[in-house]
């Protein structure tokens, strides 16, 4: 019978029940002659969040000590376990002296010592300590063990300090260090090492990466990165600060290397706040010294930066922005003077619900372009926009349930150019809008339970354009996809609109089975009255008559998809394909994408395009995983992009292989192969905790 030692609140000095007494539960408990209290069997010690089991405690008044008899199991309040033989502590259980313990750390890091020394709560003093995340079996070294003649665990800072320690591979030394600290794991940020990495590329050499993390403070910190080969001396740095609206992070390196004469660097700095009445400013800053840097050093594939800052406040009816975009080119076929690499706009929006029904929609807008270059024609045009427009919307459902909506619009905008004798300075254009669109839903139900919706859908729109015509600077690429089918202009800006009279037909169907997959199929065309000249051949929307819209979608509860979009033209069959595939469980995430565009040298494509890209992490077991991922060129019959990784791990180690091989090459860019390799010790990076299968001991 378990027995309630109330008694035992009696014999606490004075200091202990201020601070809040321990209880004590056993299975009998007595006093002695001499007012020891003395508890036999299944005896539990709860203070606080720590908890104590043991076989015996005696307590002693005079000393205000308790005596353990093991084995014992000491649970704190973060989940650390400690385990001994026989203890001498306080009744609070935060100092005294424990043989032949055991610490057992965030479930995984395991430090077994003759003898733990626990000192006001917060610190543990371990002599003779070995340390490993691995399985201990009996007679057996541990894949990997430290050895130090003492550690320090300071509970509170979560931090382990070892002296006199050596790391041992199988019980084999193959690293001594006099002084060493490592994060407990259950700190999620420590100043130390990180993972170091060992690359290896055809173009630097055999270097090693060795990250050092420096903890700034609760909301700051920076890693730096010295990169060693013999043909570069790299150092990279990655800032980071959090403030109360926002954050901030920046990312660099500079280097020297036998690949260019010149010291290289690049910078990325990145920030988003939020400001008073609802604003948020975003800004990106990107800068690096030469073409060739961020793929030398595969900081990044981009070929054009892009620096801008960008304010923006989004209401339940309102929408306000503002940016400034700078470009920097780095590819071979252009120049920064005739991007435009400087690009400013400011917009506007608002909608009402006036008294007559529907909604109205008006704002304005102001966008400019500006090149350095003062060639007269496309090369040096600077050109300004200012515009505005309005536009009135409403829907009706009738009785046999066709959908209608009407919606008629008018846009101004005056352009000033400079730099281009083909356009007068300045130049005002006008643009009035009409459109009705009609929809007819039929939905059915099987008796198998799936759901069936046909949506057969008519549009007819007239827009007109009055005014000298404008330059064009950012509606050269469109896209005629399923978003803008039946839309009134199918250009991405405000530079072109479409004018005349045209229609649209198209019709969806969507299938929800019972089991949950969902299937969408549509197709459609649009029909002009005039000629669309501004749209390129390939973007399926130039001439009279668009090419047919066709695509689809299916998707499942267990992870897979797959959408696909094409456009097929009367005379010259397909035209563009971009289809995606994927499927992700628990086991396998795989990715996969195609794509076919024909040659347009309206948009700097002199051939055809198609291309091929993989991606897939699978997790083969609880030990293997692998990731492969590729580029192939179809027209090319060439691989762009080629990688693999391999991953081992169990409840100790954790080691990344990879190689990777871009195959690209320009007058500034060689095809690079890289190797890498990085591995850790499970138990002491921060935040890191072991989640692989353990391994077994075995006779």
């Amino acid at each position: 019978m378990r027995l309630s030692a109330l008694l035992f609140l009696l014999f606490l000095p004075q200091g202990a029940h201020a601070q809040g007494a321990a209880t004590l539960v056993a299975d009998s408990v007595s006093v002695t002659a001499d007012k020891q209290l003395v508890a036999n069997g299944n005896v539990e010690v709860l203070y606080g969040d720590t908890r104590l089991t043991a076989t015996q405690i005696i307590y002693d008044s005079e000393s205000d000590q308790l005596r353990v008899v093991g084995p014992i199991i000491i649970r704190l309040a973060d989940d650390t376990i400690v385990t001994a033989q026989s203890a001498e502590m306080d009744p609070l259980l935060e100092n005294g002296i424990l043989q032949g313990a055991r610490i057992v750390l965030d479930q995984q890091l395991q430090l077994a010592a003759n003898q733990i020394n626990r000192i006001d709560g917060r610190y543990s003093q371990l002599y003779r300590t070995v340390a490993t995340s691995c399985k201990v079996c009996d007679g057996r070294a541990p894949l990997w063990s430290i050895r130090a003649e003492r550690v320090i665990h300071d509970n509170e800072a979560q931090q382990l300090y070892f002296e006199n320690a050596t790391l041992r591979i199988r019980d084999v030394p193959v690293l001594w260090l006099p002084m060493m600290r490592l994060p407990d794991p259950n700190l999620d940020r420590a100043t130390g090492f990180l993972i170091p990495e060992q690359r290896n590329t055809n173009l630097l050499g055999t270097g090693l990466k060795i990250p050092y993390f420096i903890r700034l403070g609760d909301h700051r910190d920076v890693t730096v990165t010295p990169y060693i080969s013999p043909e570069t001396t790299t150092l990279e740095l990655i800032y980071r600060q959090a403030f109360r609206n926002g954050d901030i992070t920046m990312k660099g390196a500079i280097s020297d290397d036998t690949l260019d004469s010149s010291t290289r660097s690049y910078a990325f700095v990145a920030g988003s706040f939020d400001l008073a009445n609802d604003y948020k400013l975003r800004f990106d800053i990107e800068s690096v010294s030469d073409t060739a840097y961020l793929l030398d050093y595969d900081y990044s594939d981009k070929d054009r930066l892009d620096s801008a800052i960008d304010l923006t406040r989004v209401t339940d009816t309102s929408l306000t922005q503002a940016a400034l975009t700078y470009y920097q080119t780095l590819r071979d076929d252009e120049s920064n003077a005739s991007l435009p690499p400087l690009i400013a706009d400011a917009r506007y929006e608002t909608r009402v619900y006036p008294g007559f029904g529907g909604t109205l929609k008006y704002g304005t807008s102001i966008d400019s372009a500006y090149r350095y270059s003062t060639t007269n024609g496309d090369a040096g045009r600077d050109v300004a926009r200012l515009g505005g427009f309005g536009t009135w919307q409403n829907d009706w459902a009738a009785s046999n349930g066709v959908l209608s909506q009407i919606s008629a619009g008018l846009r101004t905008d005056i352009y000033a150019v400079n730099d281009d004798d083909s356009y007068s300075e300045m130049r005002t254009r006008l643009v009035p809008y009409v459109q009705t669109v009609l929809r007819f839903p039929l939905a059915k139900t099987t008796g198998s339970g799936a759901a069936h919706l046909i949506e057969p859908t008519i549009s007819l729109s007239w827009a007109d354009s009055y005014g000298a015509k404008n330059p064009n600077e950012d509606s050269t690429r469109s896209e005629f996809d399923r978003g803008n089918l039946f839309s009134i202009s199918r250009f991405a800006g405000d530079d072109a609109f479409e004018t005349g009279l045209q229609g649209a037909v198209g019709a969806t169907w969507t299938r929800i089975g019972a089991e949950g997959t969902a299937t969408t199929f549509a197709m459609g065309r649009v029909l002009h009255t005039e000629n669309q000249a501004d749209f390129t051949r390939s973007s399926g929307l130039d001439g009279l008559r668009s090419d047919w819209l066709v695509a689809g979608q299916v998707a499942t509860l267990d992870g897979f998809i797959f959408d696909v979009r094409a456009l097929v033209d009367s005379t010259d069959g397909v035209t563009v394909i971009d289809s995606r595939a994927a499927w992700q469980n628990d086991a396998v995430a795989l990715s996969a994408a195609y794509i076919w565009q024909t040659a347009d040298t309206d948009e700097n494509r002199d051939s055809d395009v198609s291309e091929w890209t993989l991606d897939t992490d699978i997790v083969l077991n609880d030990v293997w995983s692998i990731s492969l991922s590729g580029r192939y060129d179809v027209v090319e019959d060439s691989p762009v992009k080629a990688g693999i990784g391999v991953g081992w791990q169990n409840e100790c180690v954790n080691i990344n292989v990879s190689a990777s091989r871009r195959y690209t090459s320009s007058t500034t860019v060689d095809p690079t192969t890289t190797f890498g390799i990085s591995g850790s010790l499970t138990g002491f990076s921060a935040g890191r905790s072991g989640n692989a299968l353990a391994a077994s001991c075995r006779n």
